[in-house]
């Protein structure tokens, strides 16, 4: 991948992560605050928690930070999957995001 495609690939996966806490903000009592800084986004949830998603540009991955432990990513062509097996992003966004929200929340591409 390039420079150029991995750029374009982590804005959409940024984009996506806004557009879908906006949905739950609107669809649930949720109330993620999504806050964002160039390369980097920011969901704090209504008990304080956080998860923090970023891009590594140097390496060509997203990082996730969540309560739960830290997670690297990388674009197989198809999807951003963890670099060590354990899974698609937004799964584990949803699942991390659930666990620390208390609500069944579900984030997608």
């Amino acid at each position: 991948m390039t420079d150029l495609e991995y750029a374009d690939r982590a804005e959409q996966l940024l984009r996506a992560v806004e557009q879908c806490a906006d949905r739950i903000n609107d669809a649930t009592d949720a109330d993620i605050d999504s806050q964002r800084s160039g390369g980097l986004i920011t969901l704090v949830f209504a008990n304080g928690s956080q998860i923090v998603i970023n891009q590594q540009k140097p390496l060509h991955e997203i990082w996730m930070a969540a309560r739960s432990g830290g997670y690297h990513y990388r674009f197989d062509g198809a999807a951003w999957q963890d670099t060590k097996g354990a899974g698609e992003f937004f799964a584990a966004l949803s699942a991390n995001a659930s666990a620390q929200s208390g609500l069944s929340l579900n984030f997608q591409a």
